[in-house]
């Protein structure tokens, strides 16, 4: 079988970081800082064309999460607290919230909320903490938007504070252990390792996406745009909320995804053992051609494997001498639509996606392919 690698794909950013375990990120105007096991804080201005290591902090601590608002960047760590920089790494200090793990940061503009095993809030850059609660688990993720305050625990969920985390509530979303949480507009995700939830009402309800069992842990949104990253399978893409993924891990050496950063036309990936991954956002979220060959008609092909468990591969091809508006949906035996693989005008070429049906039962589904004039449907089987 003659298999394709895509023109597009992820390529290591790692020049000034080597193969560090790089496990966060933090955005300061167009200063991107990656936090790595072991070796402090690292910053590039180039979009990760190259790293330099920002000034050692004290005992070179295990950086855990990073943080930064208008004027400083925090690095949490794993056993001497949180410290500061007002100069983008050139001096670091450490706050009086020393001698403890921080698990988690977030920042507004007048709070910076650090979290271990309960929630502390300081108001002047980190010379005084008070403490906010949540005292029953590990606090492994905080999200901050505007008053509202989300916080993923280890087994029980998610809390949520409307005043700045004067009180706490827990969600509907309980017994849980959530790894990562990610905000965009009134949609708050929540990465609990076998699934990945969705609250359109600031948790009051959650509704599981279609992703599942697969390990996440780390998730990024931009607009309609979710990036879900693996600690086993590495990352997968939905263009519309949750509801449809595509797993996208051409060119990946390691499929432990630590956090993402989105910044401009870039999405950074931290990784386990190989540092940083770096892939332009427009290519990631578009269908990228095999191939320069353009076919000279259309087609659809069978999907390999077939029969099936749970992922398949399907490739097809669109002819002409433009765009053309493309759709490839998957419908079960009685004819009802299961997922739509593909919605969207493509260039002429040779085109392959993933059909990935670990929610759905053992069976016959039909895919069909229709492309300006031309409609073709094909069959697969799927075995578990």
């Amino acid at each position: 079988m003659d298999v394709h690698l895509s023109l597009s794909q992820w390529t290591q950013s790692n020049n000034g970081l080597g193969n560090s375990i790089v496990n966060s990120f933090a955005i300061k105007g167009n200063i991107i800082f990656a936090g790595a096991y072991g070796s402090g804080v690292f910053l590039t201005t180039n979009y990760g064309e190259n790293w330099t290591q920002t000034t050692k902090i004290e005992n070179e601590p295990l950086v855990s999460s990073l943080a930064t608002n208008s004027n400083n960047i925090y690095a949490g760590t794993l056993w001497y607290g949180l410290y500061l920089s007002t100069d983008n790494g050139a001096n670091w200090i450490q706050t009086s919230f020393s001698n403890a793990s921080v698990y988690a940061l977030a920042v507004n503009e007048n709070s910076i909320f650090a979290a271990n095993n309960s929630v502390y809030v300081s108001t002047n850059n980190g010379a005084n903490w008070t403490l906010r609660g949540l005292t029953t688990s590990q606090v492994l993720s905080l999200a901050v938007n505007g008053n509202y305050i989300f916080a993923g625990t280890q087994n029980s969920g998610v809390f949520a504070s409307s005043n700045n985390g004067m009180n706490w509530s827990q969600t509907s979303l309980d017994n849980e252990t959530i790894y990562s949480i990610a905000i965009n507009g009134s949609n708050i995700y929540a990465a609990a390792g076998p699934h990945l939830y969705l609250s359109t009402n600031n948790g009051i309800n959650w509704s599981q996406t279609s992703l599942n069992y697969q390990h996440i842990i780390s998730i990024a949104v931009s607009g309609t745009n979710l990036f879900a990253g693996s600690n086993t399978f590495g990352v997968y893409v939905s263009s519309n909320n949750g509801i449809d993924w595509t797993q996208r891990n051409d060119g990946l050496g390691n499929l432990n995804i630590e956090a993402f950063c989105i910044i401009n036309n870039y999405i950074f990936a931290a990784t386990n053992s190989h540092s940083v991954y770096r892939r332009p956002l427009n290519e990631l979220l578009a269908i990228v051609p095999l191939t320069n060959v353009l076919p000279v008609s259309y087609s659809l092909s069978q999907n390999y494997p077939n029969p099936f468990n749970p992922v398949t591969k399907i490739r097809f091809d669109i002819a002409g001498s433009s765009v053309t508006q493309t759709f490839l949906t998957v419908y079960d035996l009685l004819g009802r639509e299961v997922s739509v693989l593909v919605n969207q005008n493509l260039k002429p070429g040779t085109f392959e996606v993933d059909f990935n049906a670990s929610n759905y039962p053992s069976g016959v589904f039909y895919y069909r392919l229709t492309a300006g004039d031309y409609s073709e449907t094909k069959k697969m089987i799927l075995v578990k």
